[in-house]
């Protein structure tokens, strides 16, 4: 871990210059900026709040709140005894839209690859049927991939697909393109829901995502539409500590 130097610090002073705002919501933007615009990177140890008073010469008070608050946010975290660091980046979605993962990884300038674990055509269960909104034993395929960033695995997404809106999905390359990229091209979605909450991993889930047992996960369960009829749905399973949601609210 290396250490953020004095005239990196003293470089904030050109992004304290709203008077709009409090002392210590423009000392948070101005550390925000430098940790976006990667001049400050994950693992870096960050200037003590001693250092950051004398540099900026305002209160310890204004600097504590806002590395506290910086801190809950993720983008800084605290180890005792060493200091503040910049936390390292989290894998994110969008809360309010549906996204491609692998150009997400390429966006933040990783590698993606995934895995195909299981594939198959088969008759759709009552509970399939319901939540695709067919018939029981209505022909649909079932898919499990393993999708990794830089090796690393980030999501277990398990999912069934409505065979009649999407015929050719088993013969579908799963090494080299994502589900999302034949199914936007055989029905594009025109409507799409989440439900979203964290839970417990199974002993398989864990092997897979190569976690421990008492990590929680982030669990999105997704359903999309091609007009009136539903295409897919899925069960996208992240590990808590390497993924994120995000959303943005209009006014």
């Amino acid at each position: 871990m290396s250490d953020v130097t004095m005239p990196n610090l003293a470089e904030l002073l050109d992004d304290l210059a709203d008077e709009s705002q409090p002392i210590y919501a423009k000392l948070k933007h101005a550390i925000s900026l430098k940790i976006s615009s990667s001049d400050w990177l994950p693992n870096q140890r960050i200037p003590s709040e001693a250092e950051i008073v004398k540099a900026l010469r305002v209160s310890r008070m204004t600097v504590n709140r806002a590395l506290r608050e910086l801190t809950a946010e993720g983008l800084l975290v605290r180890h005792q005894g060493l200091g503040t660091f910049v936390a390292e980046k989290k894998a994110h979605s969008a809360l309010f839209e549906v996204h491609n993962i692998a150009e997400e990884v390429a966006a933040r300038g990783h590698t993606h690859r995934s895995e195909l674990l299981v594939l198959e055509s088969t008759k759709a269960t009552m509970e399939e049927a319901m939540t695709l909104g067919v018939r029981t034993n209505h022909r649909v395929f079932r898919s499990v991939v393993l999708h990794f960033e830089n090796n690393l695995p980030i999501q277990i997404e398990e999912r069934i697909v409505n065979a009649s809106l999407a015929p050719d999905y088993d013969k579908h390359d799963f090494a080299k393109h994502t589900p999302y990229e034949y199914l936007m091209t055989a029905a594009p979605m025109t409507e799409g829901e989440h439900l979203v909450e964290a839970v417990l991993p199974t002993k398989i889930e864990c092997q897979r995502l190569q976690i421990q047992s008492t990590e929680p996960c982030l669990q999105i369960k997704r359903r999309t539409w091609a007009g009136d009829s539903i295409v897919t749905a899925a069960r996208l399973l992240h590990p808590g500590s390497r993924f994120q949601l995000f959303g943005h609210f209009g006014r």
